[in-house]
């Protein structure tokens, strides 16, 4: 089945709205979001693969910030511990319940739980392995520590936490190069200067990124042993923490 083309910020708007997963936003989310993260296929993929090292048996796998499911579809098809459950947490009642149906059609008998949340308010225990997919981003950054420290007191030891951002650079030109190059990734992807104008000015006020620093920094205070980067294209990183 074809994706349906995003198309909402094609045409100029009257006024502009923060952004939100909304279900204009869930019909066509997978074509959003592979024509505006670079190398995303590779970033879910690998997840996977880096789940299926950590993950231990008797477990819970958490995806938090979950969309529509993608992670949870790439934890699914790698975990082979036995006695683990994937609880998969978004606070868009539209994307659980697409991300409901996605899971649905997938033949793999690893539990998925499905919750409609606020990831500040979900209990994490028992965690082996721990995704937030580009979703940190979107939490106040007041916020942040809490939430990173909530996380490590429940993972295991030897536990893993994958963490996905866009991120901000502290050097002005380096930041500027950074943008201009997402851009033009957009670009070549079929999105006009109007498209990529008005999206950065719904997003302005609600994906607040961070610096590489200010994640490793956050990290270790939270008390993880290990905090490495894994994956970089242009202003888009994923870190690994280890417990």
């Amino acid at each position: 089945m074809a994706r349906e083309k995003d198309n909402i910020y094609a045409a100029p708007l009257q006024q502009m709205v923060d952004f939100r997963f909304d279900e204009r936003v869930v019909s066509v989310f997978p074509d959003m979001i592979q024509r505006s993260v670079p190398g995303y296929a590779t970033l879910i993929s690998n997840i996977g693969t880096m789940a299926a090292r950590y993950v231990q048996p008797s477990s819970h796998c958490y995806d938090l910030g979950c969309s529509l499911g993608a992670v949870s579809l790439s934890l699914r098809h790698a975990i082979d511990k036995p006695d683990c459950k994937i609880i998969a947490v978004d606070n868009s009642e539209a994307m659980i319940a697409k991300a409901r149906e996605v899971l649905a059609e997938d033949e793999k008998s690893v539990p998925v739980e499905l919750r409609c949340a606020d990831i500040n308010e979900v209990s994490i225990e028992m965690a082996s392995v721990v995704v937030m997919n580009f979703t940190l981003q979107f939490i106040a950054p007041e916020l942040r520590q809490a939430l990173i420290q909530k996380i490590y007191d429940g993972m295991l030891p030897g536990g893993v936490l994958i963490l996905s951002e866009k991120l901000a650079f502290e050097d002005p030109q380096t930041n500027q190069f950074h943008i201009d190059s997402h851009h033009a990734f957009k670009r070549a992807n079929g999105y006009s200067d109007l498209e990529i104008s008005q999206k950065r000015s719904a997003l302005e006020k609600v994906l607040i990124p961070e610096s590489l620093s200010q994640h490793q920094s956050r990290l270790h205070q939270a008390g993880f042993s290990f905090v490495e980067k894994w994956y970089q294209c242009f202003n888009f990183i994923s870190m690994v923490a280890i417990k």
